[in-house]
């Protein structure tokens, strides 16, 4: 049983890396969160939370937006995952599609990542719209599925598989640790690892 010594290059790496990827989050405001119909808001918190907690693990770039804050219309991003991404400044826009968004989309590209983790509320609105453009300017999008929902099950999975048959590679929360972290010898994420993964945290 031998572990290669030698990561392969997390730029040109197919899978996703810490070093390839951006994570976006849009959109995860009190109003949005409470007209969910295709998940469980409990659920979706929590999943949520789980995929802020990665991208702050694994040191991801992330590009977190709102819409309607400054205009008095809405609230800000919810506080289980700005808690997180203590970091991380919201951009605030008008646009359903944050993608139509100037400041957004030079924060997109100022990562200089080609690999986009996104997550958006709602699945049939600020992740689908966004998904396509980035898709139809030579983004990789990974749609974190279980990170999104709908204001009906038929509205998100019928969004769902229009991103995927633009080229969208759909992806869970689990999933995006396991490829990230990849190798138990890469010893300085296993605890955040197992923490997030396994909720240990404080037991």
């Amino acid at each position: 049983m031998v572990s290669s010594s030698t990561i392969r290059d997390p730029i040109r790496d197919p899978l996703l890396t810490p070093q390839n990827a951006a994570l976006l989050i849009i959109d995860f405001q009190p109003l949005q969160v409470s007209s969910l119909a295709s998940r469980s808001k409990r659920e979706l918190v929590a999943n949520i939370t789980a995929l802020a907690r990665i991208g702050k693990l694994y040191d991801l770039p992330v590009v977190l937006s709102t819409v309607n804050v400054a205009t008095g219309n809405s609230q800000p991003t919810i506080h289980q995952v700005t808690d997180v991404l203590t970091d991380a400044k919201p951009i605030d826009r008008t646009s359903i599609n944050a993608w139509e968004d100037a400041d957004f989309v030079r924060a997109v590209k100022a990562t200089g990542r080609k690999k986009l983790i996104m997550a958006a509320l709602w699945t049939e609105a600020c992740l689908i719209y966004p998904a396509l453009d980035a898709i139809a300017e030579g983004f990789e999008v990974y749609p974190v599925v279980d990170c999104v929902a709908g204001t009906s099950l038929e509205a998100h999975d019928a969004s769902l598989r229009r991103l995927e048959q633009a080229g969208g590679k759909p992806i869970s929360w689990v999933q995006l640790i396991c490829e990230l972290q990849r190798d138990w010898n890469r010893k300085a994420t296993v605890p955040g690892f197992s923490t997030i993964l396994f909720a240990i945290e404080g037991h």
